[in-house]
Order: C-alpha cells, then sequence, then structure tokens
C-alpha cells in the first residue's frame, strides 16, 4: 500500500499517541535538559506545520516544520518502531523539505540527539551536514545540530 503523507492535528488521538511515544522515547535517553521537544498544543501555533504519514487509515509518523525568520526547523520527527525501514521517515523528509521550499525558506536546520544513529543516516541521506547551534540551543553534551541548504 502507498503511503501518504499529510497537514495532521497535532491534537488528534493517533498524533497524540506518537507524540507520546516520541516523547518516552527522549526522556528515556536524555537528561531534561537535553530535551528540546514540544508539546502537543505547541505544535498547533500558526508557525508550526505538523504533517503524519500513513498507510490507508493506519498513522506511521508524524514531523514538524516550525518558521524561523531565516530558516524552517525540523522539530518532532518520530516514526513507530515497526514502521521504520517502510519509507515513512523518508515520506516526511520530503514533505518537510517541499513546505520548506514553498515557503521559501533558504534552509532547514535540526537539533537531534547525539546517539539516535539511525536518524543521523536518515538526515545524511537527505543532505544534512553538520553545523553549529543555532536558534536558542547551547552547545549541550548530547546534541547533534545539522542543516540543509535549499537553495
Amino acid at each position: 500500500m502507498t503511503l501518504i503523507v499529510e497537514a495532521g492535528d497535532p491534537l488528534s488521538p493517533e498524533a497524540l499517541a506518537l507524540l507520546q511515544a516520541h516523547h518516552a522515547l527522549m526522556e528515556s535517553l536524555f537528561p531534561p535538559e537535553d530535551n528540546h521537544y514540544l508539546d502537543a498544543g505547541a505544535l498547533t501555533a500558526p508557525d508550526i506545520h505538523f504533517f503524519i504519514v500513513r498507510r490507508s487509515t493506519q498513522m506511521l509518523g508524524c514531523a514538524a516544520l516550525a518558521e524561523r525568520p531565516s530558516y524552517g526547523e525540523v522539530k518532532s520527527m518520530f516514526v513507530k518502531p515497526e514502521a521504520r525501514g517502510t519509507g515513512a521517515a523518508d515520506a516526511l523528509m520530503r514533505q518537510l523539505e517541499d513546505h520548506a521550499r514553498m515557503l521559501k525558506l533558504p534552509l532547514i536546520k535540526l537539533e537531534t540527539g547525539d546517539t539516535l544513529h539511525a536518524a543521523h543516516g536518515l538526515y545524511r541521506r537527505h543532505g544534512f551536514r553538520d553545523c553549529g547551534a543555532f536558534g536558542d540551543y547551547d552547545e549541550g553534551a548530547s546534541s547533534v545540530f545539522m542543516e540543509k541548504p535549499l537553495t
């Protein structure tokens, strides 16, 4: 079956379940000061674009693009463990990049955990490269910062 990526509601029961699983995973891996995820309510802000990926009616993952003054930031990227390797994360990344281009953003940035090696691989496959801390982030012991020019 085909993967479908579309705008989603972070407050829907399925999205909330994904976000709770994402938050629980991050909290199990990193200390509180190194967790920079947005809660579901924050993902409804006008400068946040939230997307879900599904197969038929089953939601497999989610991701958000936060509009910043000179870049887009990937937030809340998560795919259910059983859906990893299905192309769901790649489909979400393509959507985030396409949406950032539509918004005429010159680049996309992200912060991720240093032990999330599968995520690093995903981002590198999509052309992201390491960069320094940005925005309100500090150089944290468990943070990896990446960016991808879109122009």
